[in-house]
């Protein structure tokens, strides 16, 4: 059932289409606790009507309300029968905005393929949701349900994530019979790189908090219940091996969908590849050591404009240091049209920087 590529990384995508065997197996997946309780995930606090309770209890009662369930149903007509099958599936999602956009992985919305989406609430009611944008590379989507007076999730700062932090994971693990699961570990390791069929994604938090196949699009909560990172994959060869996009990844789309309604992604105007796939392919030895190689500059684009030419390797882009096209996407995802910033290229070995305008 699992494809063996790249590094050999087997990961479970954590979404359920139909029954349990047709699951989809790719090698990638207000402070509630008061302060200084980091260290001590087991401490007892108390909330304001004198309760007692852990941190657990705390992140779950703030974050449950942001949590979604999502199924979809997709038809596939690209089947060796010719003929159109129609599969269900189920996810996670986190409500964002309190009218009603929701953020959740591009698999679960079957990369936008999905004919039919349902969102369900902590409150246990249904709606019908749109998917408003979505990125396979990334493995992010963007759903809006025609509701108000949501209870948004509380997002965190990724950048600021130790190895070692608590980790607590909300979502619906092997389907709805098991909705809103809790589970609870610790950010394992930082800028991991898993392979997908799509692209290598980089830059993931690495949890031995229990991801499974429906987790997907869900939470991964810190230890004041607010959102570090989206869980999108697992490891089947190993237990407590899951994966999350940081959600400093994803702040600036939210805010541009949630202003304007849609997002429009800038572009460089290149043609490029991995410098590492580059020179493995060719056999050439570029001085550079990592970084985008530039196979095509089109023209009257920023790139052109900014004078960045063909053969250059891109290795940095503003604070972003680029070792792949994964890295360089995600780079600009930050940007906006008209905005400008400097990229650093290697030319023959010196290191160049030019200002590029969006």
């Amino acid at each position: 059932m699992a494809n063996k590529r790249g590094i050999g990384l087997i990961v479970l995508v954590c979404i359920i289409t139909g029954v349990l065997s047709s699951l989809l197996t790719v090698v990638l997946m207000k402070d509630v606790v008061g302060k200084n309780n980091k260290d001590n995930s087991s401490q007892i606090v108390v909330n304001d009507a004198g309760r007692s309770q852990n941190i657990y209890h705390a992140v779950t009662d703030k974050a449950m309300p942001s949590v979604v369930g999502i199924t979809t149903t997709t038809i596939d007509k690209n089947n060796i029968f010719a003929i159109p099958t129609q599969s269900q599936g189920v996810g996670t999602g986190v409500i964002v905005d309190a009218n009603g956009y929701i953020l959740t992985n591009s698999h679960v919305v079957s990369d936008g393929q999905a004919v039919d989406v349902n969102v369900l609430f902590n409150d246990g009611s249904t709606t019908k949701g749109k998917v408003l944008w979505n990125d396979d590379k990334l493995d992010l989507a963007m759903v809006k349900v025609d509701k108000r007076g949501l209870t948004p999730a509380e997002l965190g700062d990724s950048d600021k994530v130790r190895t070692g932090d608590i980790a607590i994971a909300i979502g619906n693990p092997l389907g709805l019979e098991f909705q809103k699961s809790v589970t609870q570990g610790i950010i394992s390791g930082l800028d991991r790189t898993i392979q997908t069929e799509q692209s290598n994604m980089t830059g993931l938090m690495q949890t031995d908090a229990s991801i499974n196949p429906g987790n997907s699009g869900g939470p991964l909560l810190n230890e004041k219940g607010q959102v570090i990172g989206i869980n999108t994959a697992k490891a089947s060869q190993a237990e407590g091996l899951g994966f999350a996009i940081p959600v400093n990844t994803v702040k600036p789309i939210v805010e541009q969908i949630i202003k304007s309604g849609n997002f429009e992604k800038v572009t460089l105007g290149i043609k490029g590849i991995d410098l590492a796939i580059f020179e493995a392919s060719t056999g050439t030895d570029l001085e550079a050591e990592a970084g985008v190689y530039i196979a095509e500059v089109m023209a009257n684009t920023p790139a052109q404009k900014a004078g960045i030419q063909t053969g250059d390797v891109i290795v940095k882009v503003g604070d972003d240091n680029v070792t792949t096209m994964s890295d360089l996407n995600k780079s600009l995802y930050k940007y906006s049209v008209g905005d400008k910033s400097q990229i650093v290229i290697n030319r023959g070995g010196k290191e160049i920087k030019v200002e590029a305008k969006f």
